[in-house]
């Protein structure tokens, strides 16, 4: 059973800065995809952005060009930073892996709340 901790959220002024982590409990490498989700109060789940195995990292519109996926083979670790934080931001966001085989794991999540 993969598992997969996120930690990095919390409150920050609109403009602000956050990075989110996501480790696994497996090597990174068993995953074709992985990738940041968020879900606002009231709204469904949406992505955020995805790191494949192979190819480009991929983005939601309303992030681009504030929002970079990376990850750290060495570390298991996803990471999400944040910059240029607005209060649309605001949402629980989840770490989310596609293992080679076709299985999905979810984190428990992590708030990012941000004040205007």
């Amino acid at each position: 059973q993969v598992q997969l901790v996120e930690s990095g959220g919390g409150l920050v002024q609109a403009g602000g800065s956050l990075r989110l982590s996501c480790v696994a409990s497996v090597s990174i490498f068993s995953f074709k995809s992985m990738g940041w989700y968020r879900q606002a109060p009231g709204k469904q789940r949406e992505l955020v952005a995805t790191i494949p195995s192979r190819g480009v990292s991929t983005y939601a519109d309303s992030v681009k060009g504030r929002f970079t996926i990376s990850r750290d083979s060495t570390r298991n670790t996803v990471y999400l930073q944040m910059n240029s934080l607005k209060p649309e931001d605001i949402a629980v966001y989840y770490c989310n892996a596609v293992t080679v085989w076709g299985t999905e794991s979810w984190g428990q999540g992590t708030q990012v709340t941000v004040s205007s």
